[in-house]
């Protein structure tokens, strides 16, 4: 006669919950590496969740590190929530894990694809980034505890033994899914696909578990209704697989204004041109972006877009290119120039109208950047094909490392440049806050010639004052002497947050001007680019015998100087790689 199996026993310091043995189709040991492998596959899931939330907010927000922190701590904080409610789920443990799962596999695979409707169809994001690290984070909270109970069921084990499998499994699976994400997922599927296919396999993993394995634990409508729950499930994530081309078609139309003409995910940014029927002509006959003279067709004007961020606009971009290239070409040497960034050839082809000009040489960290400067017909139209000048030299690397490299070469004794222009994006983008940190204006000073001038876009200084100011503290703080000035610009986001929370400025109506405040857009703040020119004695404002005539004018950057220098906050500290202090 064979015993009654043994009821068993969870918990030590507490009244014991009697658990019943599982009715598996398979033998115990098999049915416990079952149970474990799901808790692979589900803790792998879950980390491409996570990581996708980052990633999504990074890309859509910019500050990475205040992006990362929100969705870690409220998706820790909302697991915690969920361990808790599935108390109440244990009784019935099968059946709340296969709920739980079919909702996680919704939330989860639809979060990539809600959070790009909200950003291009609602202007923001924030809201829903925060609403899905909860509700993902209750959800995956949930998970253990269920998954506790059930492996329980399988075969009695000390909870402490259970526990440390469960773990073990757990993180091992996040592992998997942490290198799957960027190294898998990522660049062969996309953000999108890529998020409703973890949530795929997500919901076959639970279904496999709570309608097979435990199938014969729940009832006959418990089994229908989960079946029929995970089916519905699974044809709603295949439709946005068939879907996700023709929806991110459609977010890009509602973020751009129109439909991309170029749309790329290179290795380092999203690269996206849009427009480029209406190519203005410079004063001197060259295209480039003009104040309204020798306009030639109607359409849309060039747009080029990182990550989201407007980067370049045909329509207002040699207001800012000119500002940025004019002072440091007056009052000294100029013909041996070192660009950082401009990997669009814009700043080039101002730095070969002047006649001095020997040698450019461009250090861009994305060659697909470079290739569309080169082979875009509306792009290469805009920089006069820049880069194809002999003068013009492109090297293809991390301003950073390429700046260390030169200076440890040499024994020390870097190529000397008598002006380094820093066209880099914004520093209020986490990414970007090495790129004007101190030990890289340190590097930048080894460059330069005794008499060269060093000129940085350093973000708009009115609305992000601080970030401005801290810019020119910074590059104080390595022993440069320097001239904060400001100009008219045509867009307040023309190099900051992506979330469009401001419209775009049309252009005043005083003559010549190329950007202005529009009727719904705050004042002031947002209307202007910011700039610091930096030398080892303080730069002189003179300008340069060969200076084309379309140049920037100095007397109106002069003007700029005076009034922003008046706005300095004082006493700020330098920004470095170990203490950034840039934010948005």
């Amino acid at each position: 006669m064979i015993d009654p199996p043994e009821p068993l026993v969870v918990g030590a310091l507490r009244p014991p919950e009697v658990l019943t043995p599982a009715r598996l189709p398979v033998p115990c040991g098999l049915g416990r590496l079952l149970v474990l492998t799901v808790v692979f596959v589900c803790a792998a899931c879950g980390l491409v969740y996570e990581l996708e939330l980052v990633a999504l907010a990074s890309y859509l927000t910019g500050d990475s590190v205040t992006q990362a922190s929100v969705v870690l701590s409220f998706m820790v904080f909302a697991m915690g929530v969920g361990a808790l409610l599935a108390k109440r789920l244990r009784c019935r443990a099968a059946v709340g894990f296969g709920a739980v799962e079919t909702v996680l596999a919704l939330v989860g695979g639809g979060s990539a694809m809600a959070l790009h409707a909200s950003f291009a169809w609602l202007g923001q994001s924030r809201t829903a980034l925060v609403g899905f690290s909860l509700g993902i984070g209750v959800l995956i909270g949930a998970e253990i505890p269920l998954l506790m109970t059930l492996i329980q069921r399988v075969r009695r084990q000390d909870a402490g033994g259970a526990v440390a499998d469960l773990f073990a499994a757990d993180y091992v699976g996040a592992l998997v899914g942490g290198l799957a994400f960027p190294f898998l997922l990522l660049p062969c599927l996309g953000q999108l696909t890529g998020a409703l296919v973890t949530g795929a396999v997500n919901l076959l993993a639970g279904a496999v578990l709570v309608l097979w394995l435990f199938g014969r634990d729940l009832t006959p409508r418990a089994r229908w209704v989960l079946l029929a729950a995970n089916a519905l499930a699974l044809a709603l994530l295949g439709a946005g697989m068939a879907l996700a081309g023709p929806f991110e078609q459609a977010a890009r139309r509602a973020v751009y204004g129109t439909a991309a003409r170029v749309a790329e995910q290179t290795g380092v940014q999203e690269v996206v041109l849009t427009g480029g029927t209406d190519v203005p002509q410079d004063d001197d006959g060259g295209a480039g972006s003009g104040s309204g003279r020798g306009r030639k067709g109607s359409g849309r004007p060039l747009e080029l877009y990182l990550d989201g961020r407007l980067k370049v606009s045909s329509d207002s971009e040699r207001a800012y290119h000119r500002a940025l290239v004019g002072p440091a070409m007056a009052g000294g040497r100029h013909a041996r120039v070192l660009v950082l960034g401009g990997g669009d050839g814009l700043a080039a082809r101002e730095l070969l109208r002047y006649r001095a000009v020997r040698s450019v040489t461009v250090v861009e960290i994305d060659p697909e950047v470079v290739r569309l400067a080169r082979t875009d017909p509306g792009l290469s139209a805009l920089n006069r094909h820049a880069l194809d000048d002999p003068r013009v030299r492109v090297v293809t690397a991390d301003s950073f490392n390429w700046l260390r490299q030169q200076v440890r070469s040499r024994r020390g004794r870097a190529a000397r440049y008598d002006v380094v222009v820093s066209d880099l994006p914004d520093p209020g983008i986490t990414a970007s806050t090495k790129l004007y940190s101190q030990e890289f204006y340190g590097l930048a000073l080894r460059t330069l010639a005794p008499d060269g001038r060093l000129a940085v876009h350093a973000g708009p200084p009115l609305a992000r004052a601080r970030v401005y100011w801290t810019v020119e503290a910074t590059l104080r703080s390595v022993g440069l002497a320097t001239v904060p000035y400001q100009v008219v610009g045509r867009r307040a986001d023309f190099s900051g947050s992506p979330d469009r929370s401001v419209a775009p400025l049309p252009p005043p109506a005083g003559p010549g001007a190329r950007g202005g405040p529009p009727s719904a857009a705050p004042p002031g703040p947002t209307r202007y680019w910011g700039f610091v020119l930096a030398a080892r004695r303080p730069p002189r404002l003179v300008a340069a015998p060969d200076a084309p005539p379309t140049a920037a004018p100095l007397r109106d950057l002069w003007d700029g100087w005076r009034g922003g220098a008046r706005k300095r906050i004082p006493g700020l500290p330098p920004s470095t790689l170990m203490h950034p202090r840039y934010g948005q």
